[in-house]
């Protein structure tokens, strides 16, 4: 069947679309979960090419469900989208979720729509941690998994040992006697291919051993009794359609124009009102239909308030549907007016009251991220699951014409009530690392006050090495790693637990080089301050008094002038001038300027710039600052 043709659908659907019972045996809900990078995303585009959503002559994107700009920059999900194939008369909904553990809530969410998930594994790294945790998830809410071995085709492939390490990790989750009999499949999504039959193939069926596995494997959607229930899932803001909310119909059949109220979870009724548009999913495209039966995935517009995890449900209903609890958010960053002497110069929504508005407008559909105003200021805390989840929000804001001034990221604490004692999250820490460099690694973890767990063979001269490290600690650690490495180690970090304060963890070693005047810098004067430590700006930029332009050799900070030209005068020499060659200078991308900042400075975005900046940019009131901080001290 083509994708958007209705009455092109099998017989076997238009003879059950009679029989409401029957049609809710012709559907299968999966979600497709794994570690970042181990080929959901590719999975996805195999299926959905090789069941006819797409027609021969359609040109298609390389990995279609990334539709965000950042996704297809980056190479990772993001967001969680559900689309939609049919195949031998049954429609199977799959919903692709995210790989990264800082958006894991969307994660969380989507696993109350599905009936079981594809855990995708890759043969040569096996089971991660992101896989860890949201195996975790799916298990502990009763799915029962189908596991799929990818990437068999790699030279350093070592599927005997995966397919044992992930039986090793469904045994320490808990899983049932029924959850660790889970099927097996082997293949290569880039290939297109899948078998039951081993690494080995055959090859020549496609995908089509998967989906005959997805038709016995999974059940049917279950249905509850009674009136029509839907549970918020996804939102989207469509310019057309406005609020948009993709949910799975629990229970009963809603149809376009029909009268439904919306209940938040604690069964308080949130807006009444009726449903104007209800879409289905058929393949990459979403589709108007009639109406939406129990145990289907749909998406449903014209509701104001509407949110996710609201019920939304037929005006005689009074108890909202149960939502699964999200973790706490790990890590906070302060979003303020940017202040800088070049504000205004290059973006368009500069005030607090559009960054509120655009930040409340984030929290309501991102339940990971909770954002409340600052005490005594018109800032904004926005807390998430990490720097890459802040960050993308971050990087979207500026890209939309947002002036911004962001604070370094700070650990969410939290206080234990039987002992009075401080509680910080701990992360447990993956990295996989050439053996060479090994002792670094774990030198630099043990300063940040990590434990390490284990150290195994993780083949290819290449050691896995296990750590619980305190959040803090791991805060900008990355782009050291990759130095300490020269880019060979790949780590990766997942939230384990809040446990008692570890103590102080040393920051930043250097001070920083400070522009004390307000111009253009000057290739002459940046020539006669290398020594004093590199610099993070070209020549011909634009400076302000308080602006960071390099860092220090030394720890402390020092104030320089990079706007001082050659003084010229009417005597000849006989050399001539030597030309001024500059050592290229540090480039700070988003990421890395926030983990680099210390409490006193603060990262300027700007749809065209990234600044790194004093809080404080006088010196005497920074000077001042530092006195009184040291006094209370």
């Amino acid at each position: 069947m083509k994708a958007g043709q209705d009455d092109a659908w099998p017989p076997a659907l238009k003879r059950a679309a009679s029989r409401p019972t029957e049609f809710v045996m012709q559907i299968r809900n999966i979600a497709i979960i794994a570690h970042v990078d181990h080929g959901k995303t590719t999975l996805v585009d195999k299926l959905l090419q090789q069941s006819g959503a797409f027609r021969d002559n359609q040109r298609v994107a390389e990995r279609v469900m990334d539709s965000n700009d950042l996704e297809k920059e980056r190479g990772i999900t993001i967001m969680a989208k559900a689309t939609s194939i049919d195949w031998k008369g049954v429609r199977v909904n799959i919903v692709d979720t995210p790989g990264h553990a800082d958006f894991g809530g969307e994660v969380e969410r989507i696993l109350s729509m599905v009936d079981s998930a594809i855990v995708l594994v890759d043969a040569a790294e096996g089971p991660m941690p992101q896989t860890k945790f949201v195996v975790g998830k799916a298990l502990k809410i009763g799915l029962k998994p189908i596991v799929c071995i990818n990437k068999v085709d790699r030279p350093d492939a070592r599927v005997t040992e995966v397919v044992n390490e992930v039986f090793d990790l469904f045994a320490a989750l808990d899983a049932t006697d029924e959850q660790l009999d889970f099927p097996i499949l082997y293949g290569s999504a880039k290939q297109g291919w899948m078998t039951e039959t081993g690494p080995d193939g055959p090859k020549d069926e496609g995908m089509a051993p998967l989906f005959d596995l997805v038709l016995r494997h999974v059940p049917p959607p279950k249905v509850e009794e009674g009136s029509f229930r839907l549970l918020g899932t996804l939102l989207e803001a469509n310019p057309y359609l406005g609020r948009v909310v993709t949910g799975r119909v629990f229970a009963g059949s809603v149809k376009p124009n029909q009268a439904v109220k919306v209940l938040d979870r604690t069964g308080k009724v949130v807006e009444q009102g009726r449903i104007s548009k209800i879409l289905a999913f058929r393949g990459i495209e979403r589709q108007p239909i009639d109406e939406a039966e129990a145990g289907d995935i749909v998406a449903i517009a014209g509701l104001e308030k509407f949110n996710v995890a609201d019920t939304l449900c037929a005006l005689d209903v009074t108890e909202p549907l149960q939502a699964q609890p999200i973790d706490p958010p790990t890590l906070s960053m302060t979003f303020m007016v940017n202040d800088s002497p070049l504000a205004g110069t290059e973006g368009e929504k500069l005030t607090s009251r559009v960054i509120r508005d655009r930040l409340f407008r984030e929290a309501e559909g991102n339940v990971a991220l909770k954002v409340e105003p600052a005490p005594n200021s018109d800032a904004y805390i926005v807390s998430g699951r990490g720097e890459l989840q802040l960050g993308i929000l971050i990087e979207t804001m500026r890209r939309e014409g947002f002036e911004l001034g962001i604070s370094r990221p700070r650990v969410v604490f939290k206080r234990d009530e039987a002992t009075g004692d401080i509680l910080e999250p701990v992360e447990e820490v993956v990295i996989d690392v050439d053996q060479e460099h090994s002792g670094i690694v774990v030198q630099k973890m043990a300063e940040r006050k990590a434990e390490m767990l284990e150290m195994r063979p993780s083949g290819g001269d290449r050691l896995r090495l296990v750590f619980h490290s305190p959040t803090r600690g791991l805060i900008g650690y990355q782009g050291e790693l990759a130095t300490d490495t020269k880019g060979t180690a790949i780590m990766n970090r997942l939230f384990f637990a809040y446990a008692p304060y570890k103590g102080e963890i040393q920051g930043r070693r250097n001070g920083v080089l400070i522009s004390n005047e307000q111009g253009e810098s000057v290739a002459y004067a940046m020539w006669k301050l290398e020594d004093r430590g590199p610099m993070m700006i070209d020549p011909g930029v634009k400076v302000y008094r308080g602006m960071i332009v390099g860092e220090h050799t030394r720890d402390n900070d020092l104030e320089i002038n990079v706007l001082k030209g050659k003084q010229l005068n009417n005597i000849r020499t006989h050399s001539k001038d030597e030309a001024v060659r500059l050592t290229p200078p540090i480039r700070m991308s988003l990421e890395k300027a926030l983990a680099y900042i210390e409490d006193d400075e603060l990262v300027e975005v700007t749809p065209k710039s990234i600044r790194l900046r004093k809080a404080i940019l006088d010196p005497n009131n920074r000077k001042r600052a530092e006195k009184t901080k040291e006094m209370v001290a």
